[in-house]
């Protein structure tokens, strides 16, 4: 591990991209490995140990390539997958406690709502979060399982009846609840941003998770001293465990850009 060694993200799809959007932003001459597990997306309706399993090999994947960060930028892992870090003896991030954090501090009523895959909204991850912050806030919680699904397959237009009726049944109790502020609790959602938006109206705040991750991780590479000294533009690497066709189009859209990179295929039950 050196300065110049890439910060690894991971996650159960292509969700992570989110993240790994924000991380040039704040990070733009950082190098990155993302490892998208396409093979076995979703997570969240797996079991805590499938989760933990796929989890310790998606990090030791990410281990093989030089790393000096871990990044979980995934939900459901993050929630019931443990502190990896202590694991792989680097630093560490998911996305619960960066998250819940920023909607701690952005509620003015004290009312947050949080969605998630159902693993991350049973194991309550962010729910605990929020309230060992702050005890006095109210947090209201509803898993969205088809969201992943829509996302993965590009289902993503606001004005798309089917993605508007899915959202509108998923959030209505939330609006119900009044909460002024809402966690995209998977790296899934704010691709779904717009039609969250439309749904939720303009007083909530939503969260992003990926973005509040990147910049925790900010934080985290220079509070240890890994800043890369290189001045010119870092680079990333791309892979996933099932076939590469598709990736391109539905990178584009996490990524915000026109995606051209090669992508590469492993086998993740070698490690």
């Amino acid at each position: 591990m050196s300065k110049t060694s890439a910060i690894g993200v991971f996650d159960s799809g292509l969700g992570g991209l989110t993240a790994v959007k924000e991380l040039i932003r704040f990070l733009p001459n950082e190098n990155i490995v993302y490892f998208g597990d396409t093979s076995r997306v979703p997570y969240g309706n797996r079991s805590k140990e499938t989760i933990t399993r796929y989890a310790m090999q998606d990090a030791r994947f990410l281990q093989t390539k030089d790393i000096k960060i871990l990044i979980a930028a995934c939900g459901t892992v993050s929630s019931v997958a443990g502190n990896l870090g202590d694991e792989f003896h680097m630093p560490y991030t998911g996305v619960v406690n960066p998250t819940a954090y920023a909607a701690a501090n952005t509620t003015k009523n004290g009312k947050i709502g949080v969605i998630g895959t159902t693993a991350t909204i049973n194991s309550s991850s962010y729910k605990h979060a929020i309230e060992n912050m702050n005890s006095s806030l109210n947090v209201y919680q509803r898993d969205c399982p088809l969201f992943v699904p829509l996302v993965e397959n590009g289902f993503i237009d606001k004005n798309d009846i089917v993605v508007r009726t899915i959202v509108q049944r998923y959030l209505q109790p939330l609006i119900d609840s009044g909460i002024d502020t809402l966690i995209l609790g998977c790296t899934h959602y704010p691709i779904l941003r717009e039609a969250i938006a439309d749904v939720m109206g303009d007083g909530v705040a939503l969260i992003d998770s990926g973005r509040e991750t990147a910049r925790y991780a900010a934080k985290l590479i220079k509070e240890n001293g890994l800043e890369n000294p290189q001045k010119e533009a870092g680079s990333c690497e791309y892979f996933v465990s099932d076939r590469v066709d598709g990736f391109s189009k539905v990178a584009s859209l996490f990524l915000g850009n026109t995606f051209n990179q090669e992508v590469h295929q492993i086998n993740i039950q070698h490690y």
